[in-house]
């Protein structure tokens, strides 16, 4: 089905303008795109709204602060920190002071307890740097048909950033880690409103934390982490959903046994089965559920809009970035006739394999009328883009190739 999108004007008192002066709005920062899939009240509520040390982003909650990246700010492969989007499950957001800062590191299969300050982290360990997709796993959950609970997310609750810090094996090996050890879990600063309220405490398997992508970064894209992006240090997991990717982290547990705890069962699972392709969470797994681990293949049109009018004889640009869980992209496609036809776009600089990679197409406008373009990515693993929705209960993993109508007059 051909989906229908639209520009939410904004009057001035819509924009809350930064504190920060170096901030610059672009020509565009009147108006907000959103997916017109997303319920209207979603539509209506997300404002574009201005935290300090960020431009005015789509504001989805403000207690927890969810905002996400609008969509012009994808263009470029790298998003700018100050569009990166924000996301917190807890909304006592901690103000940290890097110098009283430190990073415990321990648990049952560890083989002793380390303690670190942020100078011996960035002193003590090797450097690495490597370009990945932060991705929250409910991105587009407000697209679903039928819509599900969960914040309503559209198309920017994400980012691609050059992060810079080190790896997670490092720092384990300088503890010890035992060969009982199955997971390791990460707790942050962040704080719960309530006593009653699950901290946000999150595991990943062993071989993913001692894998040599996994960081703990102190940097992004050459500068400190931002605050509202997990200032002094932050985990980064390279292909798999931001879940796991824990802000202002604090402590670092080894553990022989599985971590229980509401954020990681009832939350962020999927029906068993549902996405087969999907890197195992084996200590995780039920034989109902398993926990969302990996992205998959996606793709994102940030050149055109539907509705979108153009001149008989004018030359289209159809281009946006693709990206998955790091099998790499191998090909976008796109289509200009409602995917009767397919033509392989010109991809751009491949600076990673977890990260966004710009794609290209150009095509002369001959025929007048409405036309539907489709774009659908492919990893080199063969996974491609889906052409109906994987429905599941969470809302996670919308992947369906994109369809924008456009005009030819």
């Amino acid at each position: 089905m051909t989906t229908r999108r639209r520009f939410l004007e904004m009057g001035a008192g819509g924009l809350a303008i930064p504190a920060v002066s170096s901030l610059s709005l672009p020509a565009w920062a009147g108006k907000v795109w959103q997916p017109d899939e997303l319920p209207e009240g979603a539509v209506a509520q997300g404002l574009l709204e201005a935290l300090p040390g960020k431009v005015p982003l789509i504001k989805r909650s403000y207690r927890p602060p969810n905002f996400e990246t609008p969509v012009d700010y994808l263009r470029d492969v790298i998003t700018p920190n100050n569009a990166f989007f924000v996301r917190y499950h807890l909304s006592g957001v901690p103000t940290v002071d890097a110098k009283t800062w430190r990073l415990k590191v321990g648990g049952d299969a560890a083989g002793s307890a380390l303690e670190l300050d942020f100078d011996s982290l960035r002193r003590d360990f090797v450097a690495q740097e490597i370009v990945a997709v932060c991705q929250c796993s409910g991105n587009r959950r407000g697209m679903f048909s039928p819509h599900v609970q969960g914040v309503e997310w559209g198309v920017g609750a994400m980012g691609n950033a050059r992060w810079k810090g080190a790896r997670l094996r490092d720092i384990l090996a300088r503890a010890g880690v035992k060969k009982e050890a199955i997971e390791v879990a990460f707790n942050g600063a962040d704080t719960a409103p309530l006593p009653a309220t699950p901290d946000f405490v999150k595991s990943i398997p062993v071989d993913i934390a001692m894998g040599e992508n996994t960081l703990v970064a102190w940097e992004m894209n050459g500068k400190p982490l931002p605050h509202w992006n997990g200032f002094p240090a932050r985990l980064v997991v390279p292909g798999w959903t931001g879940t796991y990717w824990v802000k202002h982290l604090t402590d670092v547990e080894v553990r022989s046994k599985p971590l229980g705890g509401f954020w990681m069962n009832p939350a962020y699972r999927v029906p068993a089965g549902k996405f087969p392709a999907a890197d195992p969470f084996r200590t995780q797994a039920t034989a109902a559920n398993t926990p969302i681990t990996d992205i998959v293949v996606n793709s994102l049109v940030t050149s055109l809009r539907d509705g979108q009018r153009f001149h008989a004889g004018q030359v289209i640009d159809v281009a946006g970035i693709a990206w998955d869980g790091g099998r790499g992209i191998r090909r976008v496609d796109v289509s200009v006739d409602s995917g009767r036809s397919w033509q392989a776009a010109e991809l751009g600089r491949d600076l990673g394999r977890f990260s966004f990679r710009a794609f290209s197409l150009k095509f002369k406008a001959d025929r007048k009328g409405p036309a539907v373009v489709m774009v659908k990515a492919t990893n080199n693993r063969g996974d491609t883009q889906v052409p109906e929705l994987i429905f599941n209960p969470a809302g996670y993993h919308h992947n369906v190739i994109p369809r924008i109508m456009i005009e030819v007059a």
